[in-house]
């Protein structure tokens, strides 16, 4: 009966976060690997190794993040850290975004790429664990998938234009590059001014009582945390199985136009089957919102790694426009159910109060961005000198997660 329910306020200026900041991820996986394509290009970098210089600058984005993350996460449980921290990540990721249609140097771009994304991941880590003070436990996975839903098609608004842009470049008088550089502009504000509502609404309810020297009582109680992580097995071993499962997904997310640019295949259709994902992604992830409601989670998570690991074995296949269009569309069909699930399927198995420090260490294996996926490409990719041979590597992340998530389920 609850998913009957209309959205409160709170919910709405929660899920509209997603909204805004997918514009930016929706960047990351088309625009900002073509720009660089186009100045790494210019400056003599080979396919292999563009490829390969983006998936580590991903890969560098992670360990910062995995540095970083708990300990903010852990300082945002304290009474009134929460929404401070939060809006100075975000402030950093949009101020980025902003900024790096600018760079010329292919050098420069990828260190502002990193310290944007870095903003990004952060700012994710605080808003997933704001889910418990905007909604109720039973209505977790429906505002989840929710929020993945209208964050995968809000997200083409300002994509949709700055695509207008950069596909009529010549007839608007300006250069793809410059059309691009405004494309990055219009989701930095996007994502700006769909943060306001949460900015004025947020309440922080679940928090840990201030303490006097907060920074050392965090690494405290990140410490204790993590020694007694095994006391919990059903999150330690969600968390490992999360670790391989999801990095094989946001790896697939970070690296696909990448992927595609290096084999050579038409960038305009790389970015009309990317935008295709993200509207066949707002349906499916409804579908397995309101899917949880008759299914467990549980049994909705292990489809969607199984259904993972197929595409990609037909990932390692792709030679065409066409099979890059079908792998985009299956790709859609769980990519959003996957991530949604897996947040509030966290939040519900967590000390509330503990939020922001658990989400940190969830981080780092999620969305922070996918270290172990991205250098395990990179590197297969290099030494076999096989750009397919690097994507089908991200079988055995999915085939450990499986597994490892089997466990999980059955830990009390």
């Amino acid at each position: 009966m609850s998913g009957k329910r209309k959205l409160t306020k709170m919910e709405k200026a929660w899920i509209l976060y997603d909204v805004g900041n997918s514009a930016f991820i929706l960047l990351v996986s088309t625009l900002f690997p073509i720009y660089f394509d186009a100045i790494a290009g210019e400056a003599g970098v080979s396919p292999i190794n563009y490829l390969a210089y983006w998936g580590y600058a991903a890969s560098a984005v992670t360990l910062i993040v995995a540095l970083l993350g708990p300990v903010l996460g852990t300082i945002t449980d304290f009474k009134g850290f929460k929404k401070p921290i939060f809006l100075g990540s975000m402030l950093l990721g949009t101020s980025g975004c902003l900024l790096l249609g600018f760079m010329k140097s292919w050098l420069a771009f990828l260190i502002l790429f990193v310290i944007a994304k870095c903003g990004f991941s952060a700012s994710l880590i605080f808003y997933d664990a704001m889910l418990s003070d905007v909604t109720e436990p039973e209505r977790m996975d429906e505002v989840s998938a929710r929020g993945f839903a209208f964050g995968y098609i809000g997200s083409c608004i300002p994509f949709v234009a700055g695509l207008v842009l950069v596909l009529g470049a010549s007839s608007f008088g300006i250069t793809q590059m410059q059309a691009m550089t405004i494309a990055f502009v219009i989701s930095a504000v996007w994502w700006f001014l769909s943060t306001v509502p949460l900015w004025r609404m947020y309440r922080q309810v679940h928090y840990v009582p201030a303490q006097r020297k907060m920074i050392r009582a965090s690494f405290v109680r990140l410490f204790d945390t993590l020694k007694n992580m095994r006391r919990h097995p059903k999150v330690f071993w969600f968390l490992l199985a999360f670790f391989c499962y999801i990095d094989g997904v946001y790896t697939i997310i970070d690296m696909a136009t990448a992927y595609g640019t290096a084999l050579g295949l038409d960038t305009t259709g790389l970015l009309l089957a990317l935008l295709v994902t993200q509207i066949v992604a707002f349906p499916a992830t409804l579908v397995f919102g309101w899917l949880s409601g008759s299914y467990s989670p549980r049994a909705l998570i292990s489809v969607c790694i199984i259904a993972y690991t197929l595409i990609t074995l037909f990932g390692m296949t792709l030679d065409s426009q066409i099979k890059f269009w079908i792998l985009a569309v299956c790709v859609g069909l769980f990519q959003g159910g996957v991530q949604a699930l897996s947040r509030s399927y966290f939040a519900k198995i967590i000390p509330k109060e503990q939020s922001g420090e658990y989400f940190g260490i969830f981080d780092i294996c999620g969305k922070g961005a996918s270290f172990l996926g991205t250098t395990l490409v990179s590197i297969t990719s290099q030494v076999t000198n096989s750009i397919h041979y690097g994507i089908g590597s991200l079988v055995i992340l999915f085939i450990l997660g499986f597994f490892l998530f089997q466990k999980s389920c059955k830990a009390e």
